[in-house]
């Protein structure tokens, strides 16, 4: 007699929300502070003045984080919401259409005309807006907008990243500013890519040499424009 055995999955798709608002959170946070400090520094700037320019950056940065996220997500959920009441009222206004139409998308992903429209019939019994919004409109439980998380997400992870440039200034002496700030700031970068990419089971190797690729580009044209600056005056 053949045993049956419970078969759990372990998808990540359920993540990508906050995922994606805290892994660009937290590395805009690191690359736009630490490139602001290296900048500054670079243009010949006292530790205060450039420590006062990271804090600024990080609180600043926080604030536009949290609000550009929540705005785009906010638009994103209006889209789907008005989405939603369109395809309510042309539920209640012509049942029969809306039964035909989700026959010929399962019709379009393989199944045989009879079997689609009984399985369309079936779920709409069930719950005709919640179907439609998941194979017509691509709308689900896991992909759906909420700016609200989005916004407090990206403003705390910004926050945590751009602490950490600002940290190193405090803990580096003036000569040796710019270069420390730069590869803790390249590790933090690393370290970034690697665990967003653990926590998305993307390849982890990829995602690091990216985020630090893209960190050391930003901070190394910042300092060479302090640097031109200083030169120019």
């Amino acid at each position: 007699m053949s045993r049956l055995r419970s078969h759990k999955e372990n998808h990540l798709v359920s993540r990508i929300g906050w995922l994606r608002a805290a892994v660009l959170g937290a590395n805009d946070g690191i690359v736009s502070t630490a490139s602001l400090i290296v900048g500054v520094a670079a243009a010949a700037a006292t530790r205060n003045e450039v420590l006062v320019a990271g804090v600024a950056g990080l609180v600043a940065g926080a604030m536009s984080m949290a609000a550009g996220e929540f705005v785009s997500v906010s638009s994103q959920a209006d889209t789907e919401s008005a989405d939603l009441e369109r395809e309510t009222k042309e539920l209640r206004s012509d049942n029969a259409a809306e039964h035909e139409e989700l026959a010929n998308i399962y019709i379009q992903r393989g199944l045989d005309p009879g079997l689609a429209r009984e399985v369309a019939k079936q779920l709409m019994i069930k719950d005709a807006l919640g179907t439609h919004a998941r194979d017509e409109l691509g709308i689900s439980e896991i992909t759906t907008a909420r700016p609200i998380q989005a916004a407090f997400t990206s403003a705390a992870t910004f926050s945590v990243g751009a602490a950490a440039p600002v940290l190193a200034v405090l803990v580096s002496p003036t000569r040796l500013l710019v270069p420390i700030v730069a590869v803790a700031s390249l590790l933090f970068l690393g370290l970034l890519g690697a665990i967003g990419a653990r926590a998305g089971g993307a390849n982890v190797l990829r995602a690091t040499a990216r985020v630090a690729f893209w960190g050391a580009f930003a901070m190394a044209l910042t300092a060479g424009i302090g640097a031109l600056f200083v030169t120019v005056v």
